[in-house]
């Protein structure tokens, strides 16, 4: 079964009445932990962004507190599969600001690895690629907040 454009679906649910609305939403909540993910974001958490952006570097802090330095094979692992939950969360907000500001926080606590972890080529690429796409990201915002985010940055190449 091949799916229809998204055109085609915004007609035909403009046909609906709202309880089928209703019904449709939560049936998609009930199929897939995504689209659930999704729904929330977008009834509770786009509404105040600033706390979406707290409970995502809370949620950083937290699988960075929990990665296995036995092996840099973990570290590496724990490191893609937070990149991608955190890539996950972006696409979610669809804002360039929230995507720098989770993308900064994030290159700093990469910075703060162990010594051992840091000459890793692997890591150093994802961090120099990460710290890139936030860049890209700052560059499309107001003037204002490009100065205050080139603060952060300037602090992560500093150091």
């Amino acid at each position: 079964m091949k799916p229809v454009t998204v055109t085609i679906l915004k007609k035909e649910l403009k046909e609906h009445t709202h309880q089928e609305l209703i019904e449709i939403c939560l049936k998609l909540a009930k199929f897939k932990k995504e689209n659930k993910e999704l729904l929330t974001y977008a009834l509770f958490d786009s509404r105040d962004e600033d706390q979406y952006i707290r409970e995502i570097k809370e949620e950083i802090d937290v699988e960075f507190s929990k990665l296995n330095h036995d092996s840099l094979y973990y570290v590496k692992k724990s490191i893609r599969k937070i990149l991608r939950l955190l890539k996950k969360y972006i696409r979610y907000s669809k804002k360039k600001e929230t995507e720098a500001d989770i993308l900064l926080h994030f290159c700093g606590k990469l910075k703060e690895l162990k010594p051992a972890h840091k000459r890793s080529l692997q890591i150093i690429n994802i961090y120099d690629r990460q710290l890139a796409m936030a860049k890209k990201a700052i560059s499309t915002l107001h003037e204002d907040i490009q100065y205050d985010f080139h603060l952060e940055i300037e602090e992560l190449e500093d150091n």
